[in-house]
């Protein structure tokens, strides 16, 4: 099974009125899911508050330090005004000096546990706003003194208030990457159960199911997941949650769906074994799911952001091609129209997306491979001149594509014979000269195939000039390529010498 390694997100502040929060929310979240796909990075996010309703302002550090030691010698006594001094203070917490300055205060956890278990909700909403800060720190001591808050951090998730519910799941998302001794606690707390738990009870809340997604895929992330992590999510109901909310929400829009990928997407990249998550439909979900993206990129109607959904959808799908028993490929794949839609994504991200084109191509792969359904819907619907079009790019797509090729090939030899009448043999031709010797072996591969399926073939290749240059080839070439190419030679091409041109010209 081709994998691809786990990838991963960071995100900034911004600041602005209140619409400008919730706009440049929207744009750098999409950012952040797009630098999670391209590259691996530390995973972090922070909530906007959008109670700020004036752009933030950078403070000088000494300040900032020197405001949170008085705000929390402040906060020690009650008052009426202690929740205005909360609310400054997880303002005075944007800065990461003064985030480490709270910390080294004494009894500071406690004094913020104590006003999270409180009865003033709007303390302890000021003081959840205040871990969230923290939490996003860089330096690695501020996560683990935010520990003794952590058990209440999840309590909390059972409760009625989203906006409250939403800062403890992100806070607890931010915390788990940060250290092994953290990762564990959680884990020991029963951060697993309590994910379950919440987005089961909130599974109409999208905002609160995007915050799940994104709490239990920084779990995922770990380098020892699939030994300690992954069997507890398949225990729970989490699996079979995360599948219900890959349908796009018409009036969200993608963001929770996109999570719930990216979580599938660890689960599948992480495990040998998907069957699991086969049991549960998820290779029909993700099947179905980008039928009707594919669809819709057919048609022009991109969605903003789209991609940030297909790349996990894909990803998914290939690693579950790949413990799905051949038997059953067709009933858990459902619609032969999958092969539409991946070639509909292919060709429209081919020059702006080429990483998700060749994902595309290896889904692709991984479909036909053990098919040969979908390898006579290629065929018939017309799919393969597209697919043939495509054998002079580069990034991995070429390569991809003519594995396809073969294995259509490799299925029938009616299928061989078809392939030759809608342009393959040219289109070796080209290929067979190229520099990249991975394609020059895969395309004698094919030429193989399609030569031993009929002699019509073979005749038709040594007439477009194949003969003279799969002996250039071998003359040109060492090891595998030029055993290849003599075999070519001496059992399959020799017959047909008397012609070497496309106008019947006798070889002298």
């Amino acid at each position: 099974m081709w994998r691809l390694n786990k990838v991963r997100h960071k995100a900034g502040r911004l600041g602005g009125s209140l619409e400008e929060f919730k706009l440049k929310k929207r744009e750098h979240e999409k950012a952040l899911r797009q630098a999670r796909r391209d590259r691996q990075l530390v995973s972090k996010r922070l909530l906007l508050n959008e109670d700020e309703d004036q752009p933030e302002v950078n403070m000088d550090t000494a300040s900032g330090e020197q405001d949170v030691v008085t705000l929390f010698h402040t906060l020690q006594h009650s008052g009426p005004e202690r929740e205005a001094h909360l609310k400054a203070l997880s303002k005075a917490l944007h800065d990461p000096t003064a985030q480490l300055t709270f910390i080294k205060q004494e009894n500071s956890m406690h004094l913020l546990v104590g006003l999270l278990t409180g009865s003033n909700a709007s303390c302890r909403l000021q003081a959840v706003r205040c871990l969230h800060e923290l939490s996003h720190s860089s330096h690695a001591n501020v996560a683990p003194a935010c520990l003794p808050a952590t058990p209440y951090l999840l309590t909390y998730l059972s409760g009625q208030s989203t906006k409250f519910t939403e800062l403890c799941l992100y806070t607890l998302g931010n915390l788990c990457p940060e250290s092994d001794a953290v990762k564990e606690k959680l884990l020991a707390q029963g951060i697993i159960p309590a994910l379950a738990s919440c987005i089961e009870n909130q599974r109409h809340n999208l905002a609160v199911v995007e915050a799940v997604g994104f709490t239990l895929s920084q779990l995922l992330q770990a380098k020892d997941a699939a030994a300690k992590i992954i069997p507890l999510v398949l225990a729970s109901s989490l699996p079979s949650h995360l599948l219900s909310v890959l349908t796009p929400d018409p009036k969200f829009g993608l963001a929770p769906a996109i999570e719930c990928a990216w979580c599938l997407h660890y689960l599948t990249c992480s495990m040998e074994d998907n069957r699991v998550l086969l049991a549960q439909g998820a290779l029909l979900k993700c099947s179905c799911l980008l039928v009707s993206l594919g669809a819709a990129v057919a048609e022009g109607n991109k969605e903003d952001g789209m991609e940030l959904l297909i790349c996990p959808l894909l990803r998914c799908m290939g690693n579950l091609l790949s413990s799905c028993p051949v038997e059953n490929l067709s009933t858990e794949v459902g619609d032969i129209h999958v092969v539409v839609a991946l070639c509909a994504l292919l060709q429209a991200y081919l020059q702006s997306q080429p990483a998700l084109a060749r994902e595309s191509a290896w889904v692709l792969n991984n479909l036909t491979a053990h098919s040969s359904a979908l390898c006579s819907a290629l065929l018939t619907l017309n799919l393969v001149p597209g697919l043939i079009q495509l054998l002079p790019f580069s990034q991995g797509i070429n390569t991809m594509i003519l594995r396809v090729l073969a294995n259509i090939a490799h299925k029938k030899k009616e299928f061989c014979v078809q392939l030759a009448h809608l342009g393959l043999l040219s289109a070796l031709y080209a290929t067979l000269k190229m520099a990249d010797q991975e394609m020059v072996t895969l395309s004698m591969d094919v030429l193989f195939m399609l030569v031993v399926s009929g002699p019509q073939v073979a005749e038709e290749f040594v007439k477009q000039g194949g003969l003279l240059l799969i002996e250039a080839i071998q003359y040109n070439s060492e090891g595998e390529i030029r055993r290849r190419a003599t075999y070519l030679l001496e059992h399959h091409l020799v017959s047909y010498s008397s012609y070497c041109s496309v106008d019947n010209t006798p070889c002298s």
